[in-house]
């Protein structure tokens, strides 16, 4: 593999975390609580992450802005067109992986 530079390594990080997140723009059927079963980090995490990263660069940023970041929208729009009320299957599955995460 080729030695990146840190210039380099972070304009490539930068360009996959902006694929990633248009990427979940774009695939409005993935609820937020699939994303958390399967992969244990959703949209929401990506906004916390993003606003902690502004915060360790002095930046104040809200969570709300964050998440408009992230989603693309405000939160409560993109809720109010995206957002399927969750199955008994899925919230079982979210509770047994916080279940597992606890211990």
């Amino acid at each position: 593999m080729t030695e990146l530079d840190e210039r380099t390594r972070t304009e490539l990080e930068a360009a996959a975390f902006r694929t990633l997140v248009q990427h979940l723009r774009d695939r409005t059927d993935v609820q937020n609580i699939d994303l958390m079963n399967l992969a244990g980090f959703c949209r929401n995490c990506l906004s916390k992450w993003y606003r902690a990263a502004a915060e360790g660069k002095g930046l104040e940023m809200s969570y709300d802005d964050a998440r408009e970041i992230i989603y693309g929208m405000p939160y409560e729009e993109w809720k109010n067109k995206h957002q399927a009320e969750a199955s008994v299957e899925q919230k079982q599955s979210f509770a047994a992986a916080q279940t597992r995460a606890d211990h």
